[in-house]
């Protein structure tokens, strides 16, 4: 069910100060999960939860989620970056390597970050930008469909990421001889499920699988990460998944193998920890009628790329109609010169007057951060609703000189003024 938990007047308040679009971000909620999270695990002694910084790369986020406990998980040098100078170090790090240029290997190195080898060269690559520090994380494809029951939940056979099984052992035998002693097993093989078995199976695979290593080859078994692929239900007649009950499955998945004392659980959860916290507020500026009736809104798929790139369902809001009869049908369009540039295609709504505002749930995830500038189209502000009910910007809205700072070496940056 998308997230109610603020009032209308709390997006007309942040309206009243800054331009629409935004997006805002409830503080008190995303603490709220964190430690949600950290309680259903609270049986594992060595459990972190690593938020993906690509879910939501903003620094006030990231300084919120070290205040309760919970590390990063990188997959780029500017996101190391960003967790650096947010204060992390160490073990609170994890790089997920993805075909990643072998600077950022020595760049994670130097952090003392946890290195997530994906592929069998990555071994290679690591040991001569950085050295093979002594517990190693490796990532993991068994291929094929992976299933809970009769379910299909992914298809891991057809993804780019991870080790088949034998490459793992020779990766742990090279990681070996190169001094490491000790080893994680990483998977992501469901994406944006709710299906709370889904961590509880995937724990017991790779427990299982991990456990079957460490006798093969002699090394320590020191942890599992589940990665992400917790989802969040983005339609009302969704159910959220119980974090309770998934903490309390892969703890029987621990009973049920027993893969020896020690081993932590890691989780990167992204979209789980700040989807519901966040919300695109936006303003109808424009409505056509010809086959179908069309709102405009100042947004775009700039701001909120889900909807045009996947089809995703996103619940709309009208503020101080949310209990009017939804007997309009409208397409919500953004004003790209692309025609997916939709937040909504055929929404039963309220009856929308121009200067209504809109408010666009579940962005608090892969929202801002997958923006981008088709059409010139400058990326928003994204402020933030604190616990204490303040507003405060963390990142201003882009400008024209933003958009042309990087043709400093084009003779027209002298006419645009750079």
């Amino acid at each position: 069910m998308p997230n109610f938990t603020l009032a209308d007047d709390v997006f007309e308040g942040a309206a009243e100060r800054f331009p629409t679009p935004f997006h805002l971000y409830d503080e008190q909620c995303i603490r709220d999960r964190a430690r949600q999270l950290k309680k259903a695990f609270a049986w594992c002694p060595d459990f972190r939860e690593y938020f993906a910084v690509k879910a939501l790369p903003n620094p006030a986020i990231l300084r919120i989620m070290k205040e309760e406990g919970c590390g990063l998980d990188c997959s780029s040098s500017t996101e190391l970056t960003l967790a650096k100078v947010c204060g992390f170090r160490g073990d609170e790090i994890i790089l997920s390597a993805n075909a990643m240029p072998p600077e950022e290997f020595t760049q994670a190195r130097a952090l003392g970050a946890t290195v997530n080898l994906d592929d069998l060269t990555d071994v290679d690559t690591l040991r001569t930008h950085g050295g093979i520090p002594a517990c190693v994380c490796l990532r993991y494809n068994p291929g094929g469909h992976f299933s809970i029951g009769n379910t299909i939940m992914g298809n891991p056979g057809e993804a780019k990421y991870g080790m088949t099984r034998p490459q793992l052992r020779e990766a742990l035998d090279m990681l070996r001889a190169d001094g490491a002693v000790a080893f994680g097993l990483h998977a992501f093989l469901s994406s944006n499920t709710t299906d709370p078995s889904y961590f509880p199976s995937l724990a017991e695979l790779l427990l299982s699988l991990g456990k079957e290593l460490a006798a093969e080859t002699g090394m320590r078994f020191a942890f599992i990460d589940l990665s992400g692929g917790i989802g969040i239900p983005y339609r009302p007649e969704q159910e959220a998944a119980d974090i309770f009950f998934v903490g309390e499955g892969v703890r029987k998945a621990f009973e049920t193998v027993n893969p020896g004392p020690g081993v932590g659980v890691k989780t990167e959860l992204g979209r789980w920890m700040t989807g519901p916290a966040g919300w695109l507020v936006t303003r109808a500026v424009h409505e056509k009628k010809i086959y179908r009736d069309y709102i405009g809104v100042d947004a775009s798929a700039v701001n909120l790329m889900r909807p045009a790139m996947y089809g995703a369902y996103h619940h709309i809001t009208v503020c101080g109609k949310r209990d009017w009869p939804e007997d309009h049908v409208y397409d919500v369009t953004g004003s790209l010169c692309e025609n997916n540039d939709k937040f909504a295609i055929e929404r039963k709504l309220p009856r929308i007057d121009l200067g209504d505002l809109l408010v666009i749930h579940d962005t608090g995830a892969h929202g801002y951060s997958m923006g981008y500038n088709y059409n010139g189209r400058l990326r928003s502000a994204e402020i933030l609703y604190t616990a204490e009910g303040e507003y405060r910007m963390i990142r201003r809205a882009e400008r024209p000189e933003d958009y042309f700072a990087t043709l400093d070496g084009d003779p027209a940056a002298a006419e645009l003024g750079l």
